[in-house]
C-alpha cells in the first residue's frame, strides 16, 4: 500500500534540483537519497535505482515533466519546493495516482514584502539614486525628484491569492487604493474584481502581477494589456516570468508607452536580456521573492515533512489541488 514502509526497507528519494539546502533538513534513518541537480544528471541512475525510488523531492525549478516521471515506477509522491509548481506535470501525476505536494503559506509574507519593496524602489528609483550617491555625483548636484510616486498610484493586482492578498494588505496600510484581476472572484475578498484585464489596465497605472504560470498565464501581460496601462504605468512581476511577453515588455520601456518596471523573475532564468539590463527605469532582482534563510528553511521543513508525512502512513500535508488527498 502506497505509503507503507516496513523496519527492514529503505525508502528511496530522488533529490532533483540546484537547491542542497532541502537536503540538510535531513531524513531519518531509512532513507536513501539519491541526488540529481540537472535533468543530464538523471541519465547517472541506474535502472535499478529508478525502479527503487518512491519519492522525489524537486528543490528548483527543474523541468519535471510526463517523460521525466514515467521513469520512475514506483513513483507516489513529488514534493515540489516553492508555491508554484507549473514545472511539475500535476495532471499526468494526478492521472497516474502520484501526489503532487508544494510549500504554500510559508513563504507568503516575504514574497508580499518583497513586491512592495520592489514596487516602491521601482517607483522612488532607489538602485539608480545609490548609484548616483557611490559615484559621488551627489557632492556637486542634488539627485532630481523621481517622477513615481506610491501617493499618486491606484494598483491592479493580476491574481488574488494568498500572496496576491498579503500584498494588497500591505497597499492598504500604504493608503493605496486597490483592485483586482482573475479568472472568477476571490471568496472573501472586498477589492473590486475585474473580469477582464484590459478594463481594469485602463482603470489603474500599476500592475502587480502575481499569478501562477504555466500555458494558462503564458505572456498574459501582452502588448495590448500595456498599452491600456498607459505612459504612467509601472509592472511588477513576482510571479512567473512567462506571465509577461518580455518582448512586448522590451519595447514598451523603450517607447514610452509605459513608465518603468520591477522584475523579479524572467522568461527565461537566470538569462536577462541586455536590453532589460541597460535599462535605467527597470529595477532587476535574481528571483529572490521568498530567498531569506529563515523563509527558505521554512520551505525546505515543509517538503521534507511532506513526503515523512507520506511514508508514514499519513496524508501529505500540502497537496496541490490535481492531486487532493481525503485520507489515508
Amino acid at each position: 500500500m502506497p505509503g507503507e514502509t516496513g523496519a527492514s526497507k529503505p525508502i528511496d528519494l530522488l533529490i532533483y534540483g540546484p537547491r542542497k539546502e532541502v537536503i540538510d533538513q535531513g531524513f531519518p534513518a531509512g532513507y536513501v537519497l539519491h541526488k540529481c541537480e540537472r535533468a543530464d544528471d538523471l541519465e547517472k541512475l541506474s535502472d535499478e535505482a529508478r525502479g527503487r525510488i518512491r519519492g522525489i523531492a524537486v528543490t528548483g525549478l527543474v523541468p519535471t515533466d510526463a517523460a521525466m516521471l514515467a521513469r520512475f515506477p514506483k513513483l507516489e509522491i513529488v514534493a515540489s519546493f516553492g508555491v508554484g509548481y507549473d514545472h511539475v506535470d500535476s495532471a499526468w501525476a494526478a492521472q497516474h495516482g502520484v501526489i503532487v505536494t508544494n510549500t504554500p503559506d510559508v513563504l507568503t509574507e516575504e514574497v508580499a514584502d518583497t513586491a512592495l519593496g520592489l514596487l516602491i524602489a521601482t517607483l522612488r528609483e532607489f538602485i539608480r539614486a545609490d548609484k548616483y550617491v557611490r559615484a559621488g555625483r551627489w557632492q556637486t548636484q542634488d539627485y532630481p525628484l523621481s517622477t513615481g510616486s506610491l501617493r499618486d498610484r491606484k494598483v491592479g493586482m493580476v491574481g488574488m491569492g494568498r500572496i496576491g492578498q498579503a500584498i494588497a494588505r500591505r497597499l492598504d496600510a500604504s493608503l493605496v487604493p486597490v483592485v483586482y484581476h482573475s479568472r472568477k472572484p476571490a471568496a472573501g475578498v472586498a477589492y473590486q474584481h475585474y473580469p477582464n484585464l484590459i478594463e481594469m489596465a485602463k482603470e489603474v497605472d500599476t500592475l502587480v502581477v502575481i499569478t501562477p504560470g504555466g500555458p494558462t498565464t503564458a505572456k498574459l501581460i501582452n502588448a495590448g494589456v500595456l498599452d491600456a496601462l498607459g505612459p504612467r504605468g509601472v509592472v511588477i512581476n513576482v510571479a512567473r516570468g512567462s506571465v509577461i511577453d518580455e518582448a512586448a515588455l522590451i519595447e514598451a520601456l523603450k517607447s514610452g508607452k509605459i513608465l518603468a518596471a520591477g522584475l523579479d523573475v524572467f522568461a527565461a532564468e537566470p538569462t536577462v536580456p541586455e536590453e532589460l539590463r541597460a535599462m535605467d527605469n527597470v529595477v532587476l532582482l535574481p528571483h529572490i521573492g521568498s530567498a531569506s534563510v529563515v523563509t527558505r528553511n521554512a520551505m525546505n521543513q515543509l517538503v521534507v515533512d511532506n513526503l515523512k508525512a507520506w511514508f508514514s502512513g499519513r496524508p501529505p500535508l500540502t497537496p496541490v489541488a490535481e492531486t487532493p488527498v481525503k485520507g489515508r
